[in-house]
C-alpha cells in the first residue's frame, strides 16, 4: 500500500510538470499578442475563481481565517513577482532554457536557508550550488550578437520562488494549506487589478482567448496536482522527478516554436539537471525516517 501511494505521488508530480510545461510554453506563445500584465490577470483571476468556487463550498468562510494577513499578502506580492518575471523572460528567451535555470530553485533555497537561517550546508551542497549556477551562465552566455541583460531575469525568478517557498515553508506550520492557497490567487487577482485598465487591449482572435484559458487551466491545474502528489509521498522522494519539466520544455518547444536548445545550452540544462538531482538524492538520504511536507516549487 505505501509503495502504491509513493507510486501515486511521483505520478502526480509528473503531470504537474507537464501542466507546468504547458503553461510556459502557451505564456511564450501568448506574450506576442497580450500585454503581460494583461496575462498575469488572467492566470491570477482564473486561479482565484476556481479556488473559491471549489474551496468555499466545501469549507465555507472558515477558509478565508487566518491569523497572519501580513504574510499572505508578502506571500502573494513574491509569487506576483516571480510570475512577473517569468511571464517576461519567456518573451525573450525559450521555454527549455527558461525552465532549466528556474529548477535551480532548490538550490537557491540551500544557499538561502545558509545564508538568512544560518543553517549547516554540508561542502558537497556548497558544490552543487556553484554547479548549479555555472549551468545557468553556460545557458545566459553572451552570444555573437551581445549579452542581452533580459536573460537575467530568470535569476529574478529564482530568488523571488525562493523567498516565497521559505515564506510558505514557515506560513504551513500554523496556516491552513487550502486557506494559502486561496490567498495566493486572491492577492495576485486584486494587485493585477488595478493596473488591467491601463494595459486592457481588444482581443479579437478566438485562438488567443482560448489559450489564455488553457494558461490559467494549467497552471491551477498543475498547483492541485502537486498538493495531491505532497498528500502521498513525502517532498524528498518526489523532488527528483519536478525536473522532468525541463524535458517536457523541450519538447513544447519543438512542438510549438521548432526549437532545441544548441549544444552550449544543452550542456547548462544537463548540468543544472545533475546538480539539482544530486541535490535532491542527499536530501532523501538525509531524510529517509521523516516524512517532509515541501511548499509548491513553481514561480508561475
Amino acid at each position: 500500500m505505501l509503495y502504491r501511494h509513493v507510486f501515486a505521488g511521483i505520478a502526480f508530480v509528473i503531470a504537474a510538470s507537464a501542466c507546468f510545461a504547458t503553461l510556459d510554453t502557451t505564456v511564450q506563445y501568448v506574450s506576442a499578442f497580450v500585454p503581460i500584465l494583461m496575462a498575469l490577470w488572467f492566470r491570477y483571476t482564473f486561479q482565484a475563481v476556481v479556488a473559491a468556487a471549489v474551496l468555499l463550498p466545501l469549507h465555507g468562510t472558515a477558509v478565508l481565517r487566518t491569523q497572519h494577513p501580513k504574510f499572505h499578502i508578502a506571500r502573494g506580492l513574491l509569487l506576483l513577482c516571480s510570475t512577473g518575471l517569468a511571464f517576461t523572460s519567456l518573451k525573450h528567451m525559450q521555454v527549455s532554457e527558461f525552465t532549466a535555470i528556474v529548477m535551480i530553485t532548490p538550490l537557491a533555497i540551500t544557499l538561502m536557508a545558509a545564508l538568512v537561517l544560518k543553517e549547516h550546508v554540508s561542502a558537497l551542497r556548497w558544490a552543487l550550488v556553484v554547479g548549479g549556477f555555472i549551468g545557468a551562465m553556460v545557458i545566459i552566455r553572451p552570444n555573437r550578437h551581445g549579452f542581452d541583460s533580459v536573460l537575467l531575469l530568470p535569476l529574478g525568478v529564482v530568488v523571488c520562488n525562493a523567498a516565497f517557498q521559505l515564506l510558505t515553508s514557515k506560513m504551513a506550520r500554523t496556516e491552513n494549506p487550502m486557506t494559502i492557497q486561496l490567498y495566493t490567487g486572491l492577492v495576485g487577482m486584486v494587485i493585477a487589478s488595478l493596473v488591467l485598465p491601463f494595459v486592457w487591449v481588444s482581443l479579437s482572435a478566438l485562438h488567443i482567448w482560448l489559450l489564455l484559458l488553457l494558461m490559467g487551466a494549467a497552471s491551477s491545474l498543475g498547483h492541485f496536482l502537486l498538493i495531491l502528489a505532497y498528500k502521498k509521498a513525502p517532498a524528498a522522494t518526489l523532488t527528483p522527478y519536478l525536473y522532468a519539466q525541463i524535458a517536457f520544455a523541450m519538447v513544447g518547444g519543438w512542438v510549438v516554436f521548432n526549437y532545441m536548445p544548441d549544444t552550449w545550452s544543452t550542456v547548462g540544462i544537463a548540468l543544472i539537471a545533475v546538480c539539482g538531482g544530486l541535490g535532491a538524492w542527499l536530501t532523501v538520504r538525509e531524510q529517509r525516517d521523516t516524512v517532509v511536507i515541501s511548499p509548491l516549487n513553481h514561480s508561475n
